[in-house]
């Protein structure tokens, strides 16, 4: 385990990097690029007076990754609202598998235009299957039918609002948790749940937060993963009437793809500093009620951006 000994919370973030990069397994992945990998890596992170772990070795694009929570948190599962917004973190997939089927060479630009105009093409090419959102809001639920039949209702299980109830109700419970790994249905998502189980505790009117990541984009995802889980672990707490504790991550299998080469030896040269603030500017009625412009980030002052191919 990686303990934050340093006097900046980054740099047992870069001590990872470094470690996986100079001593992890060199493996063939299910996109072919190649990785670097461990098994098994924690860090810890404080949300103390408003503090947030962005990176600052490099710009994270916070609101993007924001965006990504609340549209999670809406249940839905189609890359239209996101593109909307501005936001392509989900649009290599839905692209990847039309081009795939059709043979047409379109670029993104165009694919998000007709996904935006195109009522059908964005039903039929926008659409994820069942992920994230589905399993966190409408967790399908059976009910019977009789002589031993079930068929699914209509409203499935809510996670985030028996979460937010149990916080509220019954604090100590080690049940505070959710999950988007739906064994039955991981076959029809575009991309199986890699930030997949969220847990929370309350210890002296602190509201703390831990996600287990199976499978961790050390170089490009972690960015936007702990920024998620400090998110929410607000929101949270501000429903609850609680303080935010610290954040607790831990990954399954972390890597580093080897065409990141050019990020992983600029970052881990880099120093990192400051101190950035996540202010919630508004209470809403529910954990579902939430805006984008209820988020502010202050004193982030990160060094340049860097940039690197996603692997689909």
């Amino acid at each position: 385990m990686l303990t934050p000994d340093a006097a900046h919370y980054e740099q047992q973030y870069l001590d990872l990097m470094r470690l996986i990069w100079t001593q992890g397994d060199e493996r063939v992945d299910r996109t072919g690029v190649g990785t670097r990998s461990i098994l098994g890596a924690t860090m810890r992170f404080s949300l103390a007076d408003d503090a947030v772990p962005l990176l600052t070795t490099k710009r994270v694009f916070w609101k993007a990754a924001a965006r990504e929570m609340l549209w999670f948190l809406s249940g839905d599962t189609n890359i239209r609202e996101l593109v909307r917004q501005g936001v392509h973190i989900w649009t290599d997939w839905p692209l990847d598998a039309y081009r795939r089927a059709t043979g047409e060479t379109i670029d993104r630009d165009a694919f998000e235009a007709r996904i935006i105009e195109d009522d059908d093409f964005a039903a039929r090419w926008g659409e994820l299957g069942p992920v994230y959102g589905a399993q966190w809001v409408n967790w399908p639920r059976y009910e019977p039918v009789g002589d031993g039949l079930y068929r699914r209702a209509a409203q499935g299980h809510n996670q985030i609002a028996d979460l937010v109830e149990g916080i509220r109700t019954n604090p100590g419970s080690r049940r505070l948790l959710f999950t988007g790994w739906n064994v039955a249905e991981v076959a029809r998502m575009a991309l199986p749940p890699c930030h997949m189980t969220y847990q929370f505790q309350v210890a002296s009117g602190r509201l703390n937060g831990l996600l287990f990541q199976r499978s961790c984009d050390l170089g490009l995802g972690f960015a936007f993963n702990i920024f998620g889980l400090s998110m929410i672990t607000r929101m949270l707490a501000q429903q609850c009437d609680l303080a935010p504790g610290e954040v607790v991550w831990q990954g399954g299998d972390v890597h580093l793809y080897l065409n990141h080469a050019a990020l992983v030896e600029e970052q881990i040269s880099r120093t990192p500093a400051g101190a950035p603030l996540l202010k919630i500017n508004r209470r809403p009625p529910s954990i579902f009620d939430y805006r984008i412009e209820d988020f502010e980030v202050l004193d982030y002052a990160p060094q340049a951006h860097i940039a690197a191919p996603v692997a689909v």
